[in-house]
């Protein structure tokens, strides 16, 4: 039994790491369906906290005034980039031509995204939430606290960066650093609620690990993390293809995705026997009914998943729903192997109780 502070952390700790996942499956769909400038302004859509419906209820010139607002907020990133030594890249961002190019108004793109930023809301107010109720282990567990606050820092870091998406039209690279950095603070929420959990329960912490399927385990979270980084190189690549080809023949993209589709593909074998290797290994060293042996199993499960959308992606001309399942379950590996890692921690403290 938890204490009801405790508790409460575990409940909201674990609804924050769902509304995570309900927030990168909706930015994914926005991505998916273009509806990124749906919302040409942040944080307010075209002004208002409850878009327009009609084009007549539109502020006067909010394309001009729009326009206006993002080169004068590209211009500022930009800076900041000269000033961190990437002129080049700060070059592009001022002189890209697409941002003098507004999306016409469309209510469904505008409520896609619209909702999109009302689940970035809620999930914002249960990091907050997190905070407050995370004061409790100031005395017991002091990490708690401060992962809490350090999570706070990136989420807000994380809202103005998507801003900066906004401003510069989608700007590829942009998009995929808000991605890493959304399994960041997933990361540090599973992180959070692992220490919150142990705290009363170190039965789930191993008496005697094993080093190398530890050490095999973080090398496959890294390897996910490069997955991921690599996947969201291909979106790129898949972009620039369709604007090249006016949107035009979907199922001939993948073909002109060139060597950063068949190093993503290629990638995900050697990610499937690594995690297949753990699977191996933890089936014949942990007890079938541990949370060990649960969570390799999820593992494997959720790659044979991957694979599926992988294939559908591939042979099926990029169906948008696949693509959006595509990105969910890389989420949702990551999670499932990154807590399946603290689960083959050393409990630290059997040996303090052997000796009383």
């Amino acid at each position: 039994m938890y204490p009801l502070k405790e508790e409460r952390f575990l409940k909201v700790n674990f609804i924050t790491i769902i509304s995570l996942f309900l927030l990168i499956l909706a930015g994914g769909i926005v991505r998916i369906s273009g509806s990124g400038m749906g919302c040409p302004d942040w944080p307010k859509c075209f002004d208002q906290y409850i878009p327009p419906t009609k084009v007549s209820q539109l502020p006067a010139d909010y394309k001009e005034r729009y326009i206006a607002k993002r080169v004068q907020k590209n211009n500022r990133f930009a800076e900041m980039l000269d000033n961190l030594g990437y002129g080049e890249t700060a070059s592009k961002i001022r002189n890209d031509q697409s941002i003098l190019k507004p999306d016409e108004f469309n209510v469904v793109k505008t409520y896609t995204e619209y909702f999109n930023r009302l689940i970035g809301v809620v999930f914002g107010f249960l990091v907050l939430t997190l905070v407050i109720l995370s004061v409790h282990y100031l005395k017991k567990r002091k990490s708690i606290f401060i992962l809490s606050i350090c999570n706070l820092i990136l989420v807000g870091f994380q809202g103005w960066l998507g801003s900066i998406v906004v401003s510069t039209n989608l700007l590829a690279w942009v998009v995929t650093v808000h991605m890493l950095l959304a399994l960041v603070i997933l990361a540090i929420l599973i992180t959070t609620y692992f220490k919150a959990k142990t705290s009363r329960d170190r039965g789930i912490l191993l008496r005697h690990p094993s080093k190398s399927i530890r050490a095999l385990s973080a090398l496959i979270v890294v390897l996910s993390i490069v997955q991921i980084a690599l996947g969201t190189t291909v979106r790129e690549q898949l972009d620039y293809v369709a604007d090249a080809m006016n949107h035009l023949n979907r199922s001939e993209w993948i073909s002109k995705a060139g060597f950063s589709f068949i190093l993503h593909r290629d990638f995900a074998i050697v990610v499937l026997i690594a995690n297949t290797a753990v699977f191996l290994m933890i089936r014949k060293r942990f007890a079938l009914d541990g949370l060990q042996f649960r969570y390799a199993g999820m593992v494997v499960l959720i790659i044979g998943l991957q694979f599926i959308t992988g294939f559908t992606l591939t042979y099926l001309a990029l169906p948008p729903v696949a693509q959006a399942a595509h990105l969910v379950f890389a989420s949702l590996l990551f999670g499932a192997q990154y807590y399946l890692l603290l689960l083959l921690s050393k409990n630290k403290y059997i040996h303090k109780k052997s000796i009383k």
